[in-house]
């Protein structure tokens, strides 16, 4: 009998931590409703029985301490100290689990994929960072006493099988039915961690998640925090490839770009280029004036009125998801998959950036950032890009315009800069990081109810930065260097959404980019497709740089090279591409779904189109060639500009 009860405790037990993962999915669902979008029971039902699974690996990776002490043979097992022991086991895993399910809750919203292995790089840089543990924890409060509500509720439901102590065991029974029962929970441990028990498939992987759905939003639904984290562990890094022959891989890229000038425009220009925090193109009126949205309010009137006077570009899409992935992606073309490029071995190589450009033309180059040195990690990659000059919190030396959480407020920093670029020998070139467009969305208290609250938190935010900037622009317009400065206008990623446009899928990436000159030389819009990886040339062709130098991406200001793409990662080990009126979803290798570009949340999947079959494998070629050469060259280390082997 002790075998039996043992047996069933165990299946129990197990059993219980598959239903307290299965109401953590709920939850999550719950709380992320207006992104993930599931339309009705039966759907999720089915996304739930889908997610079983990827449970079932996470739960046996959590529990392998908890289950190998449970099937271990002995009487003494039944005693209630070894008991109490595997109990611990057991929920030390479970809860762990557990807790990274419900820190996703949150944290999907900012992210929009599922937690991996390089989470924690976000916070690794910063300063403060028990100020924001604290913060969070407040914000968030609801969270921790579910999470609590459903830890106890495991604790109890744990606590309703309580296995007996054993005296006496007949050993030869005994001892069968314990070889079979060790036998057959390894066998079937190590088939619940695979996947499947196929030998010819490898262990599942996040991509795995991507099979049966629609929607990537869907395949985080089936996914589970633990799991993404597990199976990434160790391998966010980056591999090289060689699908492809090197011939293929340069005509469908063309990394290698080159905007000569007949005769160079009179004196080179100043640069400002502007990186707003979170500040999606949802925010700006000016991008939207052609944008089907009922009621559409705009947050930032000092912008529109300076687009009125600027070239910009209302189809223009964001390559990062975080703050951290914004930096390479916008300076040096260089966009954060799977593996973030800030989180691999090789991000500290010798890179081609537009400030390296900048250097080598004799431009003043510097970095401003509100925030403590170092946060973000953008004092070190700075420092990598080849800034001469870093202005972060400890340049400002003025803790009574902290905001008390991320950095400097963004109106006192402005100033701080055009101070700092009134000094300025000419041409420079500066990049402003802003600050204050970010959760926890505070504004100084002079300036409560100055700008309208919105509809979400973040809009009053927006309204202080657009504010603040034209402070500054008012300020900088009287200085001598002005009438000869480009400003250059973009943001790192998006942040909340109020309008159901921009909560569909494809718009969560719908990035501003906007270009003036008080000269006049850039106006007007221009609809054409755009990215991140394409600010980097545009400003090289802007400063008139007339030799070859490394770019996947191409200037929006001359005539485009190559055809207008976006390519990024939606997590679940699967990217987008779109291109020629087409939305392409696939694994880097195998295309899982076409949309058309209109099809913004990606609801007529028409990859079994005859039609289409063409266009399915020119854009699955796009995409994957792209991939391998962007694996190579930061893998081999060549991201800068060498002449082809064949070149004369």
């Amino acid at each position: 009998m002790q075998r039996k009860q043992e047996v069933i405790a165990l299946l129990y037990r197990v059993g219980i931590a598959y239903l307290i993962f299965g109401l953590s999915r709920l939850l999550f669902v719950y709380f992320n409703q207006d992104i993930i979008q599931v339309y009705g029971w039966g759907e999720m039902v089915k996304l739930c029985l889908l997610g079983i699974r990827f449970d079932t690996t996470a739960i046996l990776y959590l529990l392998i301490p908890f289950l190998l002490f449970s099937i271990i043979p002995g009487k003494f097992t039944t005693n209630g100290g070894y008991q109490k022991f595997i109990r611990l086991l057991y929920f030390s895993g479970g809860m762990s689990g557990l807790a990274l399910n419900f820190i996703d809750i949150a944290y999907y919203r900012f992210n929009l994929s599922r937690i991996n292995a390089n989470f924690f790089e976000v916070l690794e840089n910063e300063d403060n960072k028990a100020t924001l543990i604290f913060h969070f924890i407040d914000v968030y409060f609801y969270l921790i006493v579910l999470y609590i509500i459903c830890s106890f509720l495991w604790f109890w439901l744990y606590r309703q099988l309580i296995i007996s102590k054993v005296k006496e065991v007949r050993l030869l029974p005994y001892s069968i039915v314990s070889i079979v029962f060790f036998i057959s929970a390894i066998a079937l441990t190590v088939g619940g961690i695979r996947g499947d028990f196929k030998k010819s498939t490898r262990p599942i992987a996040p991509i795995h998640a991507m099979e049966h759905v629609e929607s990537p939003q869907h395949a985080d639904i089936v996914l589970n925090t633990p799991f993404n984290v597990i199976r990434t562990w160790g391998k966010m890094t980056l591999s090289p490839r060689s699908t492809y022959p090197e011939e293929i891989v340069l005509a469908q890229n063309t990394p290698f770009k080159h905007y000569p000038k007949a005769s160079p425009d009179g004196e080179k220009p100043n640069i400002v280029l502007i990186i707003l925090e979170s500040m999606g193109r949802e925010y700006w009126g000016a991008l939207n004036e052609e944008v089907p949205i009922p009621n559409y309010e705009s947050f930032t009137p000092f912008l529109d009125s300076l687009a009125q006077h600027s070239l910009r570009f209302p189809n223009f899409f964001a390559n990062s998801r975080k703050s951290i992935h914004g930096m390479p992606a916008i300076l040096a073309g260089i966009p954060s998959f799977e593996t973030a490029y800030t989180s691999t071995p090789f991000a500290s190589q010798k890179i081609e950036s537009v400030v390296s450009i900048a250097n080598t033309m004799g431009y003043d180059t510097s970095f401003f950032h509100g925030a403590p040195n170092g946060s973000m990690g953008f004092l070190g990659f700075a420092k990598t890009l080849g800034f001469d000059h870093y202005y972060g919190k400890n340049e400002y030396n003025n803790n009574a315009d902290f905001d008390g959480f991320w950095g400097i407020w963004d109106e006192p920093f402005f100033k701080f800069m055009k101070y700092e670029l009134d000094q300025k020998q000419r041409p420079f070139f500066s990049t402003l990081f802003t600050v204050t467009s970010h959760e926890p969305y505070i504004i100084p208290k002079k300036y409560e109810g100055k700008f309208p609250k919105g509809y979400v938190p973040m809009h009053q935010c927006v309204g202080y930065t657009d504010f603040a900037l034209q402070q500054f622009f008012h300020a900088a317009k009287k200085m001598p260097w002005f009438k000869n400065t480009v400003f250059v206008f973009t943001a790192d990623h998006g942040n909340q959404s109020h309008f159901p446009f921009y909560e569909q899928t494809i718009n969560r990436f719908a990035n501003p980019f906007m270009i003036y000159d008080p000269n006049g030389r850039y106006k007007g819009i221009d609809k054409q497709l755009g990215q991140h990886l394409d600010i980097y040339p545009t400003l090289v062709d802007i400063m008139q740089y007339d030799k070859p130098f490394r770019s996947w991406g191409q200037s929006l200001i001359s005539p485009l090279v190559q055809k207008p793409f976006v390519i990024n990662y939606f997590g679940s080990s699967s990217y987008f591409l779109i291109q020629e009126n087409y939305i392409l979803v696939s694994n880097g290798e195998k295309p899982m779904g076409l949309y058309f570009s209109t099809d913004y949340d990606m609801k007529n999947n028409l990859i079994e189109s005859d039609t289409l079959q063409k266009k399915l494998t020119t854009l699955n070629l796009k995409l994957a060639t792209f991939i391998q050469d962007y694996n190579n060259r930061i893998v081999h280390r060549k991201m800068f500009y060498s002449p082809p082997v064949n070149a004369k």
